[in-house]
């Protein structure tokens, strides 16, 4: 998954190719300028301003704040605020202000710096970052009152909070690091299958011959090889990952290469997790948002992608995308599991912009993951 962390994209060219005819609906995932107007006009508070990069072209990263509480079990809120289930399960307070380890199979409750006061009309979706998800750190937004992980009712009013649970590397976060974002929508912008397949036609989605079309557009694991690899496990008992160092981690110290030794296939070990790659190269419009979603369980005892989120632009030829993969983080559930070259494990579902986007993932020169094949998370090297 494309990571917006420092990725903001300076204007690049405009393509020149129309979007086909799709069913008008109402409403769409707001741009970075729709994000820009919630927080000029109060629906976004932050207890500090806005990072220069903190806005990308169809959503906001979400920052920590100065504390966060190792609670004893993950849950809903339901009827309660947060606060009070805090109360209730927490074990103790961790000052994040000056960095903190947060450690693997532990659950955390934290802070954010963002509080909303939505209007009527508008509705939110969380996901975690790319490069939280390809470190296996399994996260997800809370609301007071919440029935559902990650989702933002309409016109919800108050803050916002994020389960964090480390899954196989332990990691130091501190006030201000952001593993999750938010997207805002108004109306139900989601494309239909019928609608995705004529957008496909007029603007190929993914380099497939025979796309599938149901629930979204089908994505396949790719296990013939990049390079003389299908991907990675990561090992155990390893240091610390700091989310905030890009770049200073070294691939071997986590992470064992898995050879392609042309079988096509791979057995997943339960509890270990895995990044593979996608078969097809995946594109997401400048009009259009994308997000990866899970692929029905009772085809397969695994897991696949804690971040979900596709902004416009990437792997766009024009936005310097061509060719990129989506990459999958992978975890089996409670069996060994076999996975084989071309298998479906995910499909991706658009939905249409509000507007086009002022800037584009990929444009600028430092966006990470932008024409990707099979890599890891930007803080390996």
């Amino acid at each position: 998954m494309p990571d917006t962390k420092q990725d903001t994209a300076r204007p690049g060219p405009s393509p020149s190719a129309s979007p086909p005819s799709i069913s008008p609906r109402s409403g769409g995932i707001l741009a970075a300028q729709g994000i820009q107007a919630l927080h000029a006009a109060g629906a976004i508070l932050p207890e500090t301003p806005f990072a220069a990069d903190q806005v990308q072209p169809a959503s906001l990263d979400l920052r920590l704040g100065s504390r966060a509480f190792r609670v004893r079990t993950s849950f809903l809120p339901g009827s309660r605020p947060v606060s009070a289930c805090i109360e209730a399960f927490a074990l103790h307070e961790i000052d994040l202000t000056a960095g903190a380890v947060l450690e693997t199979g532990c659950v955390y409750i934290a802070e954010l710096q963002e509080t909303l006061a939505l209007p009527a009309d508008v509705a939110a979706s969380a996901n975690p970052k790319s490069s939280t998800g390809r470190i296996d750190v399994f996260t997800r937004v809370i609301t007071d009152r919440g029935q559902a992980f990650d989702q933002v009712e309409a016109g919800y009013q108050g803050r916002l909070y994020a389960e964090i649970s480390p899954r196989t590397f332990p990691v130091r976060v501190r006030t201000g690091s952001r593993l999750s974002q938010i997207r805002f929508r108004r109306g139900e912008p989601r494309l239909s299958d019928a609608e995705l397949a004529a957008l496909h036609t007029a603007t190929p989605l993914v380099a497939s011959a025979n796309p599938s079309f149901q629930g979204g557009i089908a994505v396949s694991v790719d296990l013939a090889g990049f390079g003389g690899l299908i991907g990675y496990r990561a090992k155990r008992h390893t240091g610390l990952v700091d989310v905030d160092a890009p770049g200073r981690h070294a691939i071997a110290e986590f992470w064992e290469p898995l050879p392609a030794d042309g079988s096509g296939a791979l057995i997943l070990d339960p509890g270990q997790f895995y990044i593979l790659a996608s078969k097809e190269a995946v594109q997401v419009p400048p009009d259009f948002a994308a997000e990866m979603v899970p692929f029905d369980p009772l085809v397969g005892e695994f897991r696949v992608h804690y971040a979900g989120f596709f902004d416009p632009g990437f792997g766009f030829a024009a936005a310097g995308g061509a060719g990129a993969r989506a990459v999958l983080e992978v975890r089996s559930r409670d069996v060994p599991f076999l996975l084989e070259d071309g298998q479906i494990v995910g499909r991706l579902v658009y939905e249409r912009m509000a507007e086009r986007p002022a800037t584009l993932y990929g444009t600028d020169a430092g966006s990470n993951y932008q024409a990707q094949g099979l890599k890891l998370s930007k803080h390996f090297v």
